[in-house]
């Protein structure tokens, strides 16, 4: 998003340039604005025309697996763990447990995402040293199956 601006924000200054030497009677903030508008319209044409690729506020619609990560940071955040789990496919969410009394982390967590990213991550960060801890990376269990059968 932020990058977008200023590609938006250099092209209106390159535009509203252009249009000012071209048309020396104009004002130069009216040659901004038009070069701001003129720059705002190929920048969406561009942007959309591009190729689609999915949104990662989207959540993964194919099959998915949820990943047990334990021995993990107490200070670490959600955005973490989601950037270091994106890198081998679409996260879905991330949710670290915490101690109902203190609200302090526990230290294991749960990352829902992508069957195959997660076979992928499975494989690389187990037993990978993150922020001077060793992660804990296992197929998680469901709850069904810890009940006993009556």
């Amino acid at each position: 998003m932020q990058k977008s601006f200023f590609i938006v924000l250099a092209v209106a200054i390159i535009g509203a340039l252009a249009i000012y030497l071209f048309t020396s009677d104009l004002y130069a903030a009216i040659a901004f604005f038009t070069g701001a508008i003129v720059a705002s319209v190929i920048f969406s044409i561009q942007s959309t025309s591009g190729t689609s690729a999915p949104s990662s506020n989207e959540p993964y619609s194919g099959p998915t697996m949820t990943l047990y990560v334990g021995n993990l940071p107490y200070r670490v955040h959600e955005g973490e763990v989601k950037a270091l789990f994106g890198e081998y496919g679409p996260v879905n969410s991330v949710r670290l447990v915490r101690d109902r009394k203190t609200g302090r982390r526990k230290g294991f967590g749960f990352i829902e995402m992508s069957e195959a990213g997660a076979k992928k991550a499975m494989s690389k960060l187990n037993e990978y040293d993150f922020q001077e801890r060793t992660l804990k990376v296992r197929e998680a269990k469901s709850q069904d199956s810890d009940k006993p059968e009556s």
